[in-house]
């Protein structure tokens, strides 16, 4: 098991290296300049050429990749063209407010999706079949900058419940003011999880082991979570994981429908800023974080099925 921990952390850096080169790459081709951004209008093509000189924006590309690879290798992932402030103390800073905005949105998919799809599934073609299943595809196909923004319609415009935007302070008003991002960003999961789900418990529901517990005259509920639900976790587990890492960085959107101060809305003000340094501080970080959740849902698998563990163990 340490041996595979310790080689999915090896495989992380040629994936990291890449990731980092495809951004530089595609920041080179903005048509924006981080030198003209950071002087505006006032700036003279001599000042402009001048700030270029100095943040090694006239280098070849590979140079200034080499040299951040180095950097980054070190710990420091630069200032930010913008403000000059280190990137890393502004991303740890907005770090946790992201993990809380996709904590919260996986939080309410598990505990709406995983009910719904086994008691779908144990209900198949049934009312509440059907029903969870065109609520699915509308939660699955709906716009989230279109479902956040009838939810701010509605809850705090119309019936002024919530806050429409921003975090607020304490415990009382973050709570308040993560309802409704954290709902809107689930919607899409939660109909990916419910439908695993279904699908998952539909593919266990005739096995024979399900019959012989049933026949041993357990309790219907200890057949569905005990040996159902137990072996249709590994799908889920999947669904759950990938869809976790998404959401870390992909909540972009309603990071910025509800003005909340995570990574996402900090990578979109850094794209128009061409802020090179933050962006690629941004994505590094997701990456890893991605990488992480891999690994855990890699580990959980061993858990739940004592034949992956074995084969982690031959490794």
């Amino acid at each position: 098991m340490y041996k595979y921990i310790v080689r999915r952390f090896l495989m992380m850096i040629p994936v990291l290296l890449g990731v980092i080169f495809i951004v530089f790459f595609i920041m080179s081709l903005t048509p924006t300049d981080a030198a003209e951004v950071i002087l505006g209008n006032e700036g003279t093509p001599q000042e402009i050429e001048r700030l270029r000189d100095e943040m090694g924006l006239n280098r070849p590309l590979l140079v200034q990749y080499g040299s951040y690879v180095v950097n980054l290798l070190r710990g420091d992932m630069g200032v930010s063209y913008k403000n000059n402030m280190s990137v890393s103390a502004q991303i740890f800073e907005k770090l946790p407010n992201t993990l809380m905005l996709a904590s919260s949105a996986v939080l309410i998919a598990i505990v709406i999706g995983v009910p719904a799809g086994i008691i779908s599934a144990r209900k198949q073609y049934t009312f509440f079949d059907h029903t969870a299943t065109v609520v699915a595809l509308i939660g699955a196909a709906m716009p989230g900058f279109w479902l956040g923004l009838m939810g701010v319609l509605l809850f705090s415009v119309k019936l002024g419940w919530l806050p429409a935007a921003g975090m607020g302070e304490g415990p009382a008003g973050i709570f308040k003011s993560l309802l409704l991002p954290a709902f809107t960003v689930s919607s899409n999961t939660c109909a990916m999880i419910m439908r695993q789900t279904r699908s998952s418990m539909l593919e266990v529901v005739k096995q024979d082991y399900v019959d012989t517990a049933r026949s041993k005259g357990l309790k219907e509920s200890v057949v569905t979570i005990r040996h159902m639900l137990h072996n249709a976790l590994i799908p889920i587990i999947t669904v759950i994981g990938l869809q976790f890492g998404v959401l870390l960085g992909g909540s972009v959107i309603s990071e910025n429908v509800f003005a909340w101060p995570g990574l996402g809305r900090f990578v979109v003000d850094s794209i128009k800023n061409r802020d090179t340094p933050v962006v690629l501080g941004c994505v590094v970080v997701i990456a890893v974080l991605f990488s992480l959740v891999n690994l855990c849902v890699d580990l959980l698998y061993a858990y739940v099925d004592p034949r992956i563990k074995s084969q982690y163990s031959r490794r």
